[in-house]
């Protein structure tokens, strides 16, 4: 029987291509999905991570900074071979004949520096200071250049020498302002300068966070342990987290706190996996089944059933195993190719990847077993009845037969457990619930897909009814033998299930990650010096790029917790054009604070007096407390000028559309200090961080466009392999028609209207299922992060229809022209 087996891959080579097609592409799918995961993971280590990838440990408080004594603790730490205390200062300089305002970091140790050295070196002595690329290049600084460093307050002036270029952070928090690097005393001098009084920050203290570096073959965990003791010992709270700890807690931050990326991920997977089993199982289970009369004569010469079992098994585990290792290849191959590509890209240049073990090893295995799987099953089948009763026609699966009844109690079960389900884990934002129930939901409108696909496609013949003979007898095909029909229909629907749920999922979370960062940067950019006048907001709104500009006065000041922020008054209509958060409308009587104030009563005092008023606390402390214009003229806040003005400024988007580039906006940003004589620093705003997030965004956007059109494959490659080999399985069929009058090019028309057809119909259901399943995706997992809206990408989905319905006429031709080709007799002598 082994030689049996082996001889099918010399006879019927074709069958096992198009299997092996299948597998794959499959396989390709999972383990690019699980590469996605680490490749993201590595370049939001390259991004978001920048600032600390060599350190193996991240201390950071739990609230405000450790001192001095908290770093000496953790220095003496048992395993600990360099320790390095991080110093965030602020610093204004004169450059290229413009006001600069930058952030100053303090130099690590040589174990523990990210920074790269573009032209000169790292300072190596007091007086030195590196600058970023990005700066240089804007202002024209180069190496051996004089910068005097001032303190924002104006009480610390230092005089520093550019001893080197850095090559520009891909750290979305480090890129809004210039970034100078320079010796301690330096950096501990100019932060100690720029903190209010009593905020007890000296030269030596303000550590935002503390790095360590391990020795080699130190335990981690031991590591962890001792350095939260060492902080504990000195009074600090604070939490220690490896590198990957630390990435997946900032996405946290920005997402809510949750780690909904990983979430995301794990999600991708899972339906990589669910597809996987679908359009293996669909398409070898289809060529086992055209063998059964084969596999009956093998019985009726004398083979056991076990030797035939065996047989198409072995059959499956060799197909299985070298499809598993080409589609890993084909996998590392896509993935490299993106990330290759993204590397090219300015925007995009820290886009890292990565192959994690699990990538290979579930490819192979799942493609293994997922094909010995899906032979095993039919090939019980065959087995399962007599020889001479398995060398007559089998009935399918209907509804008038016991197997077709046992599928729809099955599939209407999935159906009623899996809706809910779906709906519930949607509406709670429970991913893992809804995840469940779209699986369940799905296995059960395939396994109903004979009652209606049929149906469907009976009706859609209705528009071939101009063709003639052909388009009658393609319609009557698809209602004669519906379970044909069905699994015709079952490889394409899963396909283009897929590919919908992942372009209505992608441009659904497109738009709720747009509404998140609208709502944590409200404000593109704006200046707080005194008083400020219209004929500066003039000059502002006249700057290119700037879309519009608006004088903000100052109401007043409200305190809360210990400190007074200035209260701005805006009026409601003009807050409309100049907020990127459409849903932030203010309303009268109440004031609108940044996060982390209280929610209640807030009092605010003007110069005329202090007035108390209901307090909205907002989602983002990037927005300073506001109130109506309305508001401020009925409470009797007439302002107060001690207090200044603002200036807001909303950003025009660019040509193509989208946002400006980082670097237009810094162009931007140096223009309206010009325009408005302030300095560097006063002209603050989110414009940048918003862009380099979006960047980020778009490389994980990038590789799920990838994952996109592995799917589109995998819908072809099954839609082909259907039709073809249901086209293959009527040989007697079509001879007979054509024994009765049909010419060859009817045959031909009639087996290309039924493939349009079927492929037509399945493609509308799958778009219609996959733009439901993808928008209550993306609510559960994004639900907690932003209002997730649909958004259904029409021009897409209509593509996938047009290429589903030419995949369907594409995948008829070969077995068309193959019965065409052969003669009635012939073909009727074939059984």
């Amino acid at each position: 029987m082994l030689r049996v087996a082996l001889s099918q891959f010399q006879s019927h080579s074709r069958r096992f291509v198009a299997v092996g097609l299948a597998v794959m592409l499959s396989v390709a799918f999972l383990s690019t999905t699980l590469m996605v995961g680490a490749s993201t993971r590595a370049s939001l280590g390259a991004s978001l991570g920048e600032a600390y990838s060599k350190a193996e440990l991240i201390a950071t408080p739990d609230g405000g900074t450790f001192d001095g004594a908290a770093l000496a603790a953790v220095r003496g730490v048992s395993g600990v071979s360099e320790a390095y205390g991080r110093l965030q200062a602020y610093a204004e300089f004169t450059a290229g004949g413009q006001e600069v305002f930058g952030q100053v970091r303090n130099l690590a140790p040589e174990a523990l520096e990210t920074a790269v050295v573009a032209d000169g070196a790292l300072p190596s002595r007091a007086d030195g200071v590196a600058v970023d690329s990005d700066t240089a290049g804007r202002y024209g600084v180069h190496v051996g250049d004089s910068l005097e460093l001032r303190a924002p307050d104006g009480t610390t002036t230092m005089a520093m020498t550019v001893t080197g270029i850095l090559r520009g952070s891909h750290d979305p928090f480090a890129s809004a302002l210039p970034q100078l690097l320079a010796g301690t005393p330096a950096a501990s001098a100019l932060a100690a300068a720029g903190q209010a009084p009593g905020a007890g920050l000296g030269a030596a203290d303000g550590y935002a966070s503390i790095q360590l570096a391990l020795a080699p073959g130190t335990d981690v965990a031991a590591a962890r342990a001792g350095a939260l003791a060492a902080l504990a010992g000195t009074g600090a709270e604070a939490q220690v987290k490896t590198a990957d700890e630390q990435v997946t807690a900032q996405v946290a931050l920005m997402t809510g706190g949750q780690d909904e990326l990983t979430v995301v991920l794990l999600a991708f997977a899972g339906i990589a996996l669910l597809v996987s089993g679908l359009v293996v199982s669909n398409t070898f289970a289809v060529l086992v089944a055209q063998r059964t009369r084969q596999l009956a004569l093998l019985r009726c010469l004398g083979a056991a059933r076990t030797q035939v079992r065996n047989s198409v098994l072995a059959e499956a585990l060799v197909v299985g195993l070298v499809s598993s290792a080409a589609g890993v290849l084909a996998a590392v191959g896509l993935m490299a190719a993106l990330i290759g590509w993204a590397g090219t890209q300015p925007d995009m240049a820290f886009a890292t990847m990565a192959v994690p073990p699990s990538a290979i090893v579930a490819g192979l295995a799942v493609g293994t077993v997922l094909t010995v799987a899906a032979a095993m099953v039919p090939a019980r089948a065959a087995t399962a009845v007599a020889p001479l009763a398995a060398l007559r026609p089998a009935d399918d699966a209907g509804i008038g037969n016991r197997r077709g009844r046992v599928r729809l109690v099955l599939g209407l079960a999935a159906l009623a457990l899996g809706v809910p389900l779906l709906a519930f884990g949607a509406a709670g934002v429970m991913l893992v619930v809804a995840f469940a129930g779209g699986v369940l939901s799905f296995i059960g409108v395939l396994l109903c897909a004979t009652l209606f696909v049929p149906r469907l496609v009976g009706l859609a013949g209705r528009l071939a009814a101009p063709a003639g003979v052909p388009g009658k007898l393609a319609a009557l095909n698809a209602v004669r033998n519906p379970a044909r029909t069905s699994v015709t229909a079952a490889a394409l629907l899963i396909g283009v299930t897929l590919v919908a749920l992942m372009m209505t999922g992608a441009a659904t979370a497109r738009q709720a990650f747009d509404d998140a960062l609208a709502e944590t940067y409200p404000v593109d950019m704006a200046v707080t010096a005194g008083a400020l006048t219209t004929a500066q907001r003039d000059a502002v709104a006249r700057i290119d790029g700037v879309a519009a500009a608006a004088l903000l006065p100052a109401a007043g000041h409200v305190g809360q917790q210990g400190s007074e922020d200035p209260v701005y008054a805006v009026d409601a209509a003009e807050a409309g054009r100049l907020l990127r958060d459409t849903t932030l409308v203010l309303e009268p009587g109440k004031i609108y604070l940044p996060e982390g104030a209280r929610a209640g009563r807030a009092d605010v005092t003007g110069a005329a007096g202090t007035v108390t008023l209901e307090a909205v606390v907002l989602r983002t402390r990037n927005i300073p407390a506001l109130v109506s214009a309305e508001t401020a003229q009925q409470s009797g806040l007439p302002g107060d000028a001690a207090a200044g003005s603002a200036l807001w400024l909303r950003l025009a988007d660019a040509p193509g559309g989208g946002p400006l580039s980082g670097d237009r906006i810094k162009d931007i940003q140096s223009a309206v200090a010009t325009a408005t004589g302030v300095a560097g620093g006063a002209v603050s705003g989110a414009a940048i961080e918003r862009v380099t997030f979006n960047e980020v965004i778009d490389v994980l956007l990038l590789v799920v466009t990838g994952l996109l059109g592995v799917a589109v494959l995998i819908a072809l490659i099954g839609v082909a392999n259907t039709l073809s080999l249901s086209v293959l399985e009527r040989t007697r069929e079509n001879s007979l028609l054509r024994a009765l009058g049909l010419t060859k090019n009817q045959l031909r028309g009639m087996l290309a209207l039924e493939a349009a057809l079927v492929a037509g119909v399945a493609a509308l259901l799958g778009s219609v299922l996959g733009s439901l399943y993808g928008w209550l995706g993306a609510r559960s997992a994004l639900g907690s992060l932003a209002e997730v809206t649909p958004a259904v990408p029409w021009l897409q989905l209509l593509g996938v229809l047009a290429v589903a319905v030419v995949a369907g006429l594409l995948a008829s031709v070969i077995p068309a022209r193959r019965a065409a080709r052969l003669s009635p007799v012939e073909g009727l002598a074939v059984g």
